[in-house]
């Protein structure tokens, strides 16, 4: 089996393996660049799409999932295989991956006219390249090994990601018998709220491990949701708004289940809730759909109906977006663009980072080049819509909602083995890949690789 790394090699974002078992050709993952490398998008696949057998997606995220229409466009025809919940989600999210790059690439071609130049930009796909997608979706679910082809069985576990996230067990016949191969994918933290905890595997040969936070350790989730419940309170007394740029699957869902909780226990008064994304609406009722794959405690609180604390308000259309701006304290607002590159979240920063009463809270990763990183980082000024806008707001930053592990979750992880796999460590900005991969060699005396991008290993 040869594999070749092709995204999130020293890098978080882009996942893609390249995998050739015999004469079966596949990819793990087909993501999309975010952050300094976004415009990778649009480049070319350094391999013929038509040639792929299959795509094995490990969850929904665009930084997984975000190139497969372009993959469709190119002359991939093969099968897409997922899980259900995961099939579900990268539908409504692929669809609106689609509408932005169309509307980016139409404002990029008024921006080259007025320019005199007759530069006719085009998007990476189109909302009919989805549609094209849609048909080769394959659902599976997690549990028993299935046939790829012969001597080649995969197996999906939950990750503890995001609802329908997996980890890929790869089991494939050599001369001396057969091997395992495990891609992680984005592997969740314990005691998530909603899903349930990353499921363990005892064996494997080689591990292919993410590592966006091999460098540190969040803080505790009982001390992430007081310091949530403080930040809300101080804003609104100073006649202030919060703002929470979310990632519209996943983090928006657990962020209104810990508000209702706060507002059930009598910890926070009933607050207002303005969850600014077409796409967050969507993906919260096919979380509702999907209660099979919820942790216990979730499952209870959802059969008694007890979801009604909050005053909930989903938004659709941009006038209602528009709205929101006009509202000038006692607010939360959620609005999509976890990174601050895109969505709505960039209006409501233009009209609320300048004001020193509101606050900005940040629950997830922030890439390399991001508009996120930038204000996590402490810039004092920031290009929005094209206007300057200076940070006044207090920014806030709350590890312990990240849906990722942390280093000591991602140990544990690999403890989790009962053997002593040859490990390559990816999905994590350099700094953290080379830490993590020192910590691992000290503490679990593991053989460890760092890839870089186009880096082939023969396993």
């Amino acid at each position: 089996m040869k594999i070749t790394f092709l995204g999130a090699a020293r890098e978080v974002t882009g996942s893609c393996y390249h995998v050739t078992f015999g004469n079966v050709r596949f990819l793990v993952d087909c993501g999309m660049h975010q952050g300094k490398h976004a415009k990778e998008a649009r480049e070319t696949f350094p391999f013929d799409p038509g040639a792929i057998d299959c795509v094995f997606l490990t969850h929904a995220h665009i930084d997984h999932s975000g190139m497969l229409p372009k993959l469709v466009k190119m002359g991939f025809r093969g099968k897409i295989i997922t899980t259900s919940a995961t099939a579900d989600l990268i539908e409504v999210m692929l669809l609106d991956s689609a509408h932005i790059q169309e509307s980016d690439a139409e404002w990029q071609t008024r921006k080259n006219f007025r320019a005199g130049r007759r530069e006719k930009v085009e998007p990476p796909y189109t909302s009919a390249d989805v549609l094209d997608m849609l048909p080769l979706i394959e659902r599976t679910f997690y549990g028993t090994p299935q046939i790829l082809t012969k001597g080649l069985r995969y197996r999906f576990t939950d990750a503890g990601h995001i609802l329908g996230s997996a980890s890929l067990e790869l089991i494939y016949a050599t001369d001396n018998g057969d091997k395992t191969v495990i891609f992680s994918g984005d592997v969740g933290k314990k005691n998530s709220p909603i899903i349930k905890d990353p499921e363990h595997t005892t064996h494997a040969d080689y591990v292919i491990i993410e590592s966006t936070y091999g460098n540190r350790n969040h803080r505790g989730t009982e001390e992430s949701v007081d310091e949530l419940r403080d930040v809300i309170e101080t804003t609104f007394h100073r006649r202030g708004n919060v703002l929470i740029p979310s990632f519209a699957i996943g983090r928006t869902q657990d962020i209104l289940y810990t508000l209702n909780q706060l507002v059930r226990e009598k910890k926070l008064e009933a607050v207002d809730v303005y969850v600014d994304s077409p796409l967050a609406e969507e993906a919260t009722k096919i979380y509702l759909a999907h209660p099979e794959y919820f942790d216990d405690e979730a499952l209870k609180l959802f059969k008694q109906k007890k979801m009604g604390g909050l005053k909930l308000h989903f938004t659709s259309s941009m006038e209602a977006s528009q709205k929101i701006n006009h509202i000038r304290s006692g607010v939360v607002i959620i609005a999509g663009g976890g990174m601050c590159e895109g969505g709505r979240i960039r209006h409501h920063l233009k009209h609320n980072l300048w004001r020193p009463e509101c606050s900005v809270v940040f629950v997830g990763y922030q890439a390399e080049g991001t508009l996120g990183r930038k204000l996590v980082e402490g810039a004092e000024m920031v290009n929005l819509l094209g206007e300057n806008i200076a940070v006044r707001a207090s920014i806030h930053t709350i590890g312990g909602f990240s849906a990722h592990a942390d280093q000591s979750e991602l140990l544990e992880w690999l403890r989790g083995f009962k053997n002593h796999p040859e490990v390559f460590i990816v999905h994590g900005e350099e700094s953290a890949a080379l830490d993590f991969e020192k910590i691992v060699k000290e503490r679990l005396g593991l053989v460890t690789h760092v890839p870089e991008r186009d880096d082939v290993f023969e396993i």
